[in-house]
């Protein structure tokens, strides 16, 4: 009997209210540029041909979705409002409805924040190659430039040791059976999949990502994935 080759689809976990970045709204849908900064996020992932599904995360609450980011839902584009309390819970809830949807074990999941919206199909391809051949999976990441400092009471309390930090970024890549797995013994405390997986004692690979790959989190982060929106399509 033949065994298909594992399939990848990207999870991209779109329940949050994003409360850091001052906006009066989620902030996947503040418009960056000329549209909602998820529906950045999304058409990079859609230009990944390998992937042969995006499955979109919601609150059950959310009424926005569609008329924002009109066109997305078909063949390759899926919704689902099954959204948790927190990221680990969406994603979770994620994996769950991709084997509800066909997926299997033994398939890979990309997750990536909905919120880094100026990703590069050539990025996901990098993971994709880097990893698909892994026993455990991989992220995107960045090594640290900056020097680190420990914060105490508002002031320096130590400066760390950087050699050897890296910066997580997502997508990020693990077969979903293994994550379904992590995820259940780590719970709902995790901020990354990574974290989960390094939980049962496995080692995700480091694949170098880029320092635009980062994630919009404050104020200020809008207007420079703004800039760097405009630079690219200039």
């Amino acid at each position: 009997m033949t065994v298909p080759p594992a399939r990848l689809f990207a999870l991209v976990p779109c329940a949050g209210v994003g409360a850091r970045s001052g906006a009066l709204q989620p902030k996947q849908y503040v418009v960056i540029g000329d549209r909602p900064m998820v529906a950045h996020t999304l058409a990079a992932l859609a230009g990944v041909e390998r992937l042969a599904a995006t499955l979109v995360v919601l609150s059950p609450d959310d009424d926005r979705f569609e008329a924002l980011v009109p066109g997305f839902a078909g063949a390759r584009g899926w919704v689902s409002r099954c959204g948790g309390a927190t990221r680990a819970g969406s994603v979770a809830n994620g994996l769950d409805e991709l084997v509800r949807r066909g997926a299997h074990g033994d398939d890979w999941v990309l997750v990536h924040d909905a919120a880094r919206c100026l990703l590069e199909p050539a990025w996901v391809t990098r993971l994709i190659e880097a990893c698909s051949g892994d026993a455990v999976g991989g992220l995107l990441a960045q090594p640290i430039a900056d020097t680190l400092k420990d914060e105490r009471d508002g002031r320096v309390g130590a400066t760390v040791e950087r050699r050897g930090k890296w910066a997580a970024q997502t997508p990020q890549m693990f077969r979903i059976g293994l994550l379904q797995r992590a995820l259940a013994q780590a719970g709902s405390a995790v901020t990354d999949e990574s974290s989960a997986v390094e939980a049962l004692g496995l080692a995700p690979r480091l694949v170098p990502g880029a320092i635009e790959n980062f994630k919009v989190t404050y104020p200020a982060d809008f207007a420079l994935a703004a800039r760097l929106l405009a630079t690219a399509k200039d």
